[in-house]
């Protein structure tokens, strides 16, 4: 069955063009043939630099970034797209939006450590936004994982380091492998890349093992998830639950009511075709 999913980034992609590439690259080649995947990024004016971790280190800033994903959403189930894509680690929106939507919503975080967790007893995170990890600890918990943990760390480089590794990815993976290493000596048994750039870099370089530890494509993992979920959506009618706080549907008239009293509406605009 031929299937459209939205990917949905917390970067601004269009000023990230080799790692655009290189995620639609690596999208091509996870996903099956008849799989159309549609990259999408942040409003052009969300951040004041390329670089999102000096807004998204602060949780009131990134709560204030986030509506974006809610009306990304929107958008999609509005589009005809078979599944939604939250293709960060922090999983923005991801129960919020999952309320909203009748189609699946997908988090890369989530779906990273459910698959780690068929791989390995303890998984690890190592990540380039230090102030990230008490989030990402937090969400852990969140998803009832709290005893596969190992730990989240900086991974001990930055943003740019990554980007400019797509021109030369040779030290980056040096660094990124010293720091699984002293990961897996205190007890990790997975390795999860703390976000999409850095994971599409180690994907696209063949980077799926440091020793014999696997690192886990995150990016893949959250791609074979929407797919798995919009096959079983089609083919057995299975949807997520619904009638609790975190499930149950708000009326969409009232939600396009309060985007519009939010002003939110501006935003949404970039989101349509």
């Amino acid at each position: 069955m031929a299937l459209r999913i939205w990917h949905q980034s917390f970067t601004v992609l269009a000023n990230l063009a080799p790692y655009r590439a290189s995620l639609e690259a690596h999208i091509a080649k996870v996903c099956r043939p008849d799989t159309e995947v549609v990259l999408h990024g942040m409003h052009p004016d969300t951040y004041r630099t390329e670089y999102p971790g000096v807004d998204i280190s602060f949780a009131a800033l990134q709560h204030l970034h986030s509506s974006q994903f809610m009306l990304a959403g929107l958008e999609a189930e509005r589009q005809g797209f078979d599944a939604f894509a939250i293709c960060t680690i922090p999983d923005i929106l991801l129960k919020e939006t999952r309320s909203l939507l009748n189609i699946p919503v997908v988090g890369y975080g989530e779906a990273a450590m459910l698959l780690s967790c068929t791989l390995g007893e303890r998984f690890g995170i190592l990540n380039f936004i230090p102030a990230l990890s008490e989030q990402l600890t937090a969400n852990v918990q969140r998803y009832g994982l709290g005893s596969r943990l190992a730990g989240v760390r900086h991974v001990g480089f930055s943003f740019n380091d990554v980007v400019a590794g797509f021109s030369e990815p040779e030290p980056v993976i040096a660094r990124f492998q010293e720091s699984a290493r002293a990961m897996i000596r205190d007890g990790a048994e997975v390795i999860i890349p703390g976000e999409a750039p850095l994971c599409v870099l180690l994907a696209q370089n063949g980077v799926n093992r440091v020793d014999d530890v696997p690192v886990i494509d995150a990016i893949g993992a959250t791609m074979k998830m929407a797919e798995l979920q919009a096959d079983l959506a089609a083919s057995t009618g299975i949807r997520p639950a619904g009638g609790g706080y975190y499930t149950a549907k708000a009326p969409r008239d009232r939600v396009e009511e309060l985007v519009r009293f939010y002003g939110l509406d501006r935003i949404a605009k970039g989101f349509t075709d």
